[in-house]
């Protein structure tokens, strides 16, 4: 299935398909000016990595494959740690530590609803290295039609 990130158009596709034939670390599928939704595909034994956005609710729906969620407070407090797999969803509120690890044989698929927007527009990383290569050169920036909070969104990383 073909996605086309068209900005803050108007959009439709069928996202449990999308998601179940997506092969790559992450795709952005749409980016509006509040909020954004991306396709992601975890290897077997890796994570989507520990991060905190400071200025960003996730809503995480697992499609394929099963993993594990673990969230807290800090880095080393993931307080909250759960098995998910096909159908359940995980909730990240902004300034929380986060990761969900591939625990299963197959790829863990899912998709991330950010808001506010959190990647660029369009956006296609093949892998975790890339996406982290992207973000660290500054490719990987909200468009400009996205509404952001003052001071950016610096992540934090584990």
């Amino acid at each position: 299935m073909q996605i086309t990130d068209n900005g803050p158009e108007p959009n439709v596709f069928d996202i449990e398909t999308a998601t179940e034939q997506n092969d790559t670390y992450r795709t952005v599928a749409w980016s509006g000016k509040y909020l954004q939704v991306t396709l992601m595909s975890i290897p077997v034994g890796e994570s989507i990595g520990l991060e905190a956005h400071p200025e960003t609710d996730q809503f995480v729906r697992i499609e394929q494959g099963q993993g594990r969620a673990k969230l807290g407070p800090s880095k080393d407090e993931l307080t909250l740690q759960q098995d998910v797999s096909d159908g359940w969803s995980v909730q990240v509120p902004a300034g929380t530590w986060h990761d969900v690890v591939n625990t299963g044989d197959e790829p863990l698929r899912l998709y991330v609803v950010y808001a506010p927007v959190h990647h660029a527009a369009g956006q296609v990383q093949q892998t975790a290295d890339e996406a982290e290569h992207d973000e660290e050169s500054g490719r990987d920036e909200p468009p400009e039609w996205a509404v952001e909070p003052e001071g950016g969104q610096p992540d934090e990383k584990a």
